[in-house]
């Protein structure tokens, strides 16, 4: 595919106006939605596709390697990036940043990170439990970004005694964002568990209307999206896992909300052609050493399920070269995948954990404590 030219941004109105926003959205995934998947999911169905997290203190810093997360295939329209960030300066002064260097057409903001790196510092899932802090992250988020909307995506809170779902909704809407995004689950759940889509029903029924909300969690097939948007009255949904190895769920999901019949599971016939393809994009993209090291994990994704054991899978696991994959691909048998195996966890699966916080975290969620610039993590990418 060639690369092309960009064609220009994308406004607030055209992204998020009624009868004019995205059903479906891609969940920023650390070491797996950068330019080329982004691209590749984007053949198969409509939506909007945001970038790995990028942290807002590496970008104001110049940071090389998150510069380079920062980057968008010329084509690559909307260019939706997500920041993490603790200090608001910091978060106004590289949204402006990226707008001057980046052109970006859309913020999301990272507040629900479980990670470990990013809570200890009081970001990600942490932050919104200082309510004062979250409004002075947020608000400088959309002062900083003037027309070009930005949206939040969060978890339910910290863990089941420390929910924040339903004031961090509260405290977007009252500043202005374009959307905000929850995923079912606490920080301290991780992604063991099932996601409690509940909680996006009870957004949903305290964020005012004109606010669209995206659910988020368990949807491993186009069947679960349909059944998260009538159980919960969410507006749309965040694909995460269910798309690692399933490109072309997009497809299945553009389907199922047309009403339309979903395709059928492809076959490892074509399976593997999706795969060689994916991994010539990512050598474009990063070259032959780091782009086939970077595909190395999705080989085990685009698999999953499959009844083709485990010594194949292995050999791909361990490729230096597009010719090795070439060769291995072509050694795998035609085979369908079984019903059964249809909704077989792909990704993260660890948890429960304990929530790394900042000393005297959870002590008063009304203080007045705002990190300073040192505070905030400079590592981008989860």
């Amino acid at each position: 595919m060639a690369w092309g030219s960009y064609p220009g941004t994308v406004t607030e109105a055209a992204l998020f106006s009624p009868g004019n926003r995205p059903q479906v959205v891609l969940a920023p995934m650390a070491g797996v939605t950068n330019a080329p998947f982004r691209r590749l999911c984007k053949r198969y169905g409509g939506g909007l596709y945001v970038s790995e997290m990028i942290s807002a203190r590496a970008v104001v810093e110049g940071n090389a390697k998150t510069m380079k997360l920062t980057q968008f295939a010329p084509d690559e329209s909307p260019r939706s990036l997500q920041l993490a960030a603790v200090n608001p300066v910091v978060v106004g002064e590289a949204i402006r940043k990226l707008i001057d260097t980046e052109g970006i057409d859309h913020f999301d903001l990272n507040l629900g990170c479980p990670v470990r790196k990013v809570t200890r510092n009081g970001g990600g899932s942490a932050l919104p439990y200082k309510r004062k802090l979250l409004r002075a992250v947020v608000g400088a988020a959309v002062a900083a970004a003037g027309p070009i909307p930005v949206t939040i995506k969060f978890r339910v809170g910290i863990d089941a005694n420390h929910q924040t779902h339903l004031d961090t909704g509260r405290i977007a809407a009252e500043l202005g964002v374009a959307a905000v995004a929850l995923h079912g689950r606490t920080a301290a759940q991780l992604y063991s568990g099932s996601a409690d889509w509940s909680k996006i029903t009870e957004l949903r029924e305290t964020v005012p209307t004109e606010i669209p909300v995206y659910g988020n969690g368990d949807i491993w097939e186009a069947d679960d999206a349909l059944a998260m948007v009538q159980q919960t009255g969410c507006d749309g949904v965040v694909i995460g896992r269910g798309c690692l190895g399933r490109p072309w769920l997009f497809a299945h999901l553009d389907a199922a909300f047309a009403g339309e019949p979903i395709p059928p599971m492809p076959r490892t016939d074509e399976v593997k052609l999706i795969m060689a393809e994916h991994a010539k994009e990512l050598v474009a993209w990063f070259g032959e050493y780091k782009g086939v090291r970077e595909f190395r994990k999705h080989t085990s994704w685009y698999l999953k399920g499959y009844p083709l054991g485990g010594e194949i899978r292995g050999r791909l696991g361990r490729i230096d070269s597009l010719a090795e994959l070439d060769d291995l691909l072509a050694e795998l048998p035609d085979v369908a995948l079984p019903d059964g195996n249809r909704r077989v966890a792909r990704g993260h699966t660890r948890g429960p954990q304990v929530v790394a916080l900042p000393d005297g975290w959870l002590e008063d969620p009304m203080d007045d404590l705002v990190a300073n610039p040192e505070g905030d993590s400079a590592a981008s990418g989860g």
